[in-house]
């Protein structure tokens, strides 16, 4: 289990008053109050329709990295082969984690939901900072539209001249430059020709026995932990996996807005798929999880994922009844590891 994150500046959001929700039970009363007028503290939610910050580089002065160690990738799931590469970089200096935006819009790649939702991100490299000297990585995005036609030279030197990178980490298997031209050795020997430092390391590798069995048409899937097997791990439900590859619970995301509110009735509280802000695990039930609110753990529950909803149902509750619901509404599930 990964250390509690370190706090962060605390905001409170008003939500439109309306209705009437009677909640006998004090933890699904709180749940419901914090719903309508909810404190965000210590978890990275401000700012919840934003997108991942893009690193503009000015022409003039330093930009954010500069002098900094980056680690080279795509960040998706952040599992724990992301997480070894910031750990690295945090031996040498200051972590950043460098990616790119835009990929798949401009190669034309079909939108899928993320496994780890925008305004999940911070808590999740927070939770890092033990294991990065108690520094937490951050997250810097290259719009990818900016270096697509880069050879392994140019983007090389855009890390050293126009962002003043002082060394970058990257996986055994990284490609980078025009059309993934580029591989780990020429990454070292283009770092070393403009006086930066390069250090590759070996994939963090799948020791599930699951994975053996995986079917795999990615020819670059050589057995390394990949956001590939944890979205296949999602696929089928097994959550036990999925917590091993991501070295935490995976933490489900949920918005409610006005035209698909949060219902409470009873013991359960029901949101509709439309309100997912990451990747949800296969449809069924599943045990052990837990409802916050913020960064608060309300209550234990049981949810329960259908074709159109995800409902959560609260382990200790007395009867419950609601009218009326509460608009912009976020709740996180954090999954245990059993699938029933």
């Amino acid at each position: 289990m990964v250390s509690p994150a370190p706090a962060l500046l605390s905001r409170s959001y008003a939500l439109p008053n309306g209705g009437c929700l009677v909640a006998p039970n004090e933890n699904l009363r709180r749940l419901a109050a914090r719903c309508s007028h909810f404190q965000i503290t210590r978890s990275g939610f401000g700012g919840l329709n934003q997108s991942p910050k893009v690193l503009n580089v000015p022409s003039e002065g330093l930009s954010p990295v500069a002098g900094g160690i980056v680690a080279l990738g795509k960040f998706d799931a952040l599992h724990i082969g992301h997480r070894e590469l910031a750990i690295q970089a945090s031996k040498i200096g200051s972590p950043f984690l460098l990616s790119f935006v835009g990929m798949a819009e401009v190669l034309g790649w079909e939108p899928r939901a993320p496994i780890v939702a925008k305004c999940d991100r911070k808590r999740v490299l927070s939770s890092w900072a033990p294991y990065c000297g108690n520094i937490a990585p951050a997250e810097f995005h290259i719009d990818f539209s900016s270096v697509r036609h880069l050879t392994p030279q140019e983007f090389v030197e855009k890390l050293s001249k126009d962002l003043g990178v002082r060394g970058v980490v990257a996986g055994e298997n990284y490609r980078f430059g025009y059309k993934a031209s580029g591989d780990a050795s020429e990454l070292v020997r283009l770092c070393k020709e403009y006086n930066m430092g390069a250090y590759i390391i070996n994939s963090v590798m799948d020791r599930n026995h699951y994975s053996q069995n995986t079917n795999s048409s990615d020819l670059k899937d050589r057995g390394q932990v990949s956001s590939t097997r944890v979205r296949r791990a999602l696929a089928v439900g097994d959550m036990k996996y999925v917590s091993e590859l991501l070295g935490r619970p995976h933490r489900l995301i949920l918005m409610a807005k006005s035209q698909e509110p949060f219902t409470f009735s009873r013991n359960k509280v029901s949101a509709s798929k439309l309100s997912l802000l990451n990747l949800a695990p296969k449809e069924g039930l599943y045990k052990n999880c837990s409802v916050f609110v913020g960064d608060e753990k309300i209550e234990s529950c049981r949810v329960v994922i259908d074709a159109a909803y995800i409902h959560i149902e609260m382990d200790d509750v007395g009867s419950c009844s609601s009218s009326g619901t509460r608009d912009f509404q976020l709740l996180s599930i954090e999954f245990g590891n059993l699938h029933s």
